[in-house]
């Protein structure tokens, strides 16, 4: 199962380049930045951590 890397931030919907900065929670929300420090790291959704977003190589994409 691979994670789901989306395009953009679900509370501001600005859009997340694939290998750039981004945060999740362990069901995937994703979240820019800017918009998890604002939420104290924590998902709106679940109420998890959001941590930041792993980057995938280029070989791997």
């Amino acid at each position: 199962m691979s994670l789901q890397m989306r395009s953009e931030c679900e509370r501001c919907d600005t859009a997340l380049e694939e290998n750039g900065i981004a945060f999740i929670c362990s069901y995937e929300c994703t979240f820019c930045a800017t918009c998890a420090g604002t939420m104290d790291h924590t998902c709106p959704n679940c109420g998890g951590e959001l941590v930041a977003r792993p980057r995938r190589s280029r070989e791997g994409a």
